[in-house]
């Protein structure tokens, strides 16, 4: 198979079915609130729920709807859509407003919105209870100290004894911008995806995803409820050193868990970015970006990102202080 093919592939696989994970060990984690008069370990990182007082994020990008975009006013975009918010209230049976709200404005109808609701409410109470519960006590752990302990949210991960050895900051990482928005970085080509379905199945892989982005949901909701801005996952997948397709089982565990994504955690995906395509590949982009749903092209874009692609493996982006801003900075300028 030719390495135009297998880059194509990978591309449409890997962007058509989003995954995620944790920066582990250290500072750039997923932290909660903390005084701001408090120092943390590592004073040049960030807290993840820490309100930033730092200009908002100017470039309105990744707009799902002609309503909202990431970095929206909270309260903005409430009072926008108080009637469409009570509406679905009614029947939530004390869903959080916010998690309203991103229904309302992922959803056109309101017949879409209640059964997307519905469907969600049914999961949280019933098959996806126990990833619901685990997802929350781990976060609730991880905050006890008052800083962010990583470890205990991903040991409590679905089958995390054997996935966390395949899932690591080599090629997986969650960041956060100044502004409050979480980075999701992955490498594919440093997923050793067929060593990893030779050890758990479709069905477990598929729990640890949704583990994963309920995780990320809760930190984004908290996240937007301190900032006051609705706050999203900006997705940069980087396609360098890709030589082949992913494992078909791998696949079918990413394709699964996507399919419940924006039905599960609505309004939550900001931009996608494919970095570091092939130079073979870029002068067919025009041909490929159709290639995707249309909510993900209007989120779509196809970027260098020599910063990212200097790093042979992404670790560096959770030891490095230099590293971690270097990219952020990048990740800014490519949303400009």
């Amino acid at each position: 198979m030719s390495i135009m093919t297998s880059t194509l592939n990978i591309c449409i696989i890997f962007f058509l079915c989003p995954i995620a994970a944790f920066v582990v060990k250290g500072p750039t984690t997923l932290a909660p609130t903390q005084n701001t008069q408090t120092k943390s370990r590592d004073n040049n990182y960030r807290s993840i729920f820490q309100p930033h007082h730092a200009p908002p994020f100017e470039r309105r990008v990744a707009v799902l709807n002609a309503s909202w975009s990431i970095g929206s006013d909270m309260n903005s975009l409430i009072n926008a859509n108080r009637a469409d918010i009570d509406r679905l209230a009614a029947d939530s049976g004390g869903v959080p407003e916010i998690t309203l709200l991103r229904f309302v404005l992922a959803f056109d109808t309101e017949t879409e919105r209640r059964q997307a609701l519905r469907e969600t409410i049914e999961w949280r109470r019933g098959k996806g209870n126990s990833i619901v519960k685990s997802a929350r006590e781990a976060v609730k752990k991880a905050t006890a100290g008052g800083g962010w302990d990583n470890d205990a949210v991903r040991d409590a991960a679905p089958y995390a004894s054997v996935i966390n050895r395949y899932i690591s900051p080599k090629n997986v990482l969650t960041m956060s911008t100044d502004e409050g928005d979480l980075v999701y970085v992955i490498r594919a080509s440093c997923i050793d995806d067929t060593a990893l379905m030779s050890d758990v199945s479709v069905a477990q892989l598929v729990d640890f995803f949704l583990y994963v982005k309920e995780v990320h949901s809760i930190v984004a909701n908290a996240r937007s409820l301190k900032t006051g801005r609705l706050c999203a996952v900006i997705f940069a997948n980087d396609i360098s050193g890709v030589r082949a397709i992913p494992d078909q089982r791998f696949s079918e565990a990413l394709t699964a868990s996507s399919q419940q994504y924006e039905k599960l955690y609505p309004a939550m995906a900001g931009p996608t970015m494919i970095l570091n395509l092939p130079f073979v590949l870029q002068a067919f982009i025009g041909l490929i970006k159709p290639l995707f749903p249309k909510s993900v092209q209007e989120r779509l874009a196809f970027e260098s990102a020599p910063v990212l692609a200097g790093f042979d493996v992404l670790t560096p982006l959770s030891t490095d202080d230099n590293a971690r801003k270097s990219f952020l900075a990048e990740v800014k300028n490519l949303l400009r």
